[in-house]
């Protein structure tokens, strides 16, 4: 398999000021994916126009961040809706967190498995290809969604049920490594390279879009170039964005939007490669 290693520094974006900002719409139609001691685990889907039952339509589930600790499911509405209207299913994963549920980074993993699950073992009834799901996600939420496709066990299998393998992995600044070089170290502690996605590159890891941004300190660069790095020598497809001066969460809407609308497109860019989407007329 062709290797696609791509490691680029970008200075701040050129989008003019005043960018417009992003659609921001209800999901279509919230459905429970899992019941837990705390609480019901909810799935927002946001459709596309002319969606039916038997599509056979790609599909993407966004984790929001926080760290493990709080976040809610409208941080990636605007995403999810942008995707929809490109012919995705999108969806917005609720999960457990410290905050409200008095739960683990490992209740939060095992709670993204069920998800993705829920989606694949749903596909037909979704109108989605099983085979073009991708997993994506911010920060705490872009380690949910890199562990989905990477960490094994934390899943409720049924008998016969394959591993899931996402089509592809789409990270905003990720929590990638929780070593002690990196971010969560202090709560996993002795079991932290359990659910450390650095830690459990395979031969069969989903082809990667990870951005970043060179001034964030919490979750360091340094991680997501050692992850690239195994990613290569794996002959894993990963592609590395670096944006030169920014900070954690850049990629959320706010200010001139100018880093949303970026990130935006590059994730764009890199699924449309894919074949997963087709490029926008807009």
């Amino acid at each position: 398999m062709r290797m696609l290693l791509a490691i680029s520094l970008l200075a701040p974006c050129s989008i003019a000021l005043g960018a417009p900002k992003p659609e921001v719409r209800k999901p279509d139609e919230v459905v429970t994916y899992r019941k837990t001691e705390q609480a019901e685990l909810k799935l927002e889907i946001f459709r596309p126009a002319g969606w039916k039952y038997d599509d056979e339509r790609p599909a993407i589930v966004f984790f929001f961040g926080g760290g493990w600790v709080g976040g809610s499911t409208t941080q990636f509405h605007p995403q999810a809706a942008r995707l929809a209207a490109l012919g995705m299913v999108a969806y917005c994963a609720d999960y457990r967190v410290r905050s409200r549920h008095k739960t683990s980074p490992f209740e939060a993993v095992a709670d993204a498995k069920a998800a993705v699950r829920w989606i694949w073992r749903n596909a037909e009834s979704q109108g989605v290809d099983r085979k073009r799901i991708v997993s994506a996600g911010g920060s705490a939420g872009g380690h949910l969604a890199a562990c989905c496709g990477l960490v094994p066990g934390h899943d409720e299998l049924r008998e016969g049920e394959p591993t899931f393998i996402p089509a592809a992995m789409v990270l905003f600044n990720p929590v990638i490594d929780t070593s002690r070089k990196g971010y969560g170290h202090e709560r996993l502690k002795e079991r932290y390279r359990e659910i450390s996605p650095v830690e459990h590159v395979h031969d069969r890891a989903a082809p990667t879009l990870i951005m970043v941004g060179s001034a964030d300190t919490t979750t360091p660069v340094a991680g997501d170039q050692l992850f690239a790095d195994r990613m290569q020598k794996r002959k894993r497809p990963c592609r590395l964005i670096i944006s030169e001066g920014q900070k954690h969460g850049f990629f959320n809407p706010r200010g001139d939007n100018k880093n949303y609308w970026a990130t935006l497109a590059s994730m764009e860019e890199f699924l449309v490669g894919r074949g997963l989407i087709v490029p926008a007329r807009d």
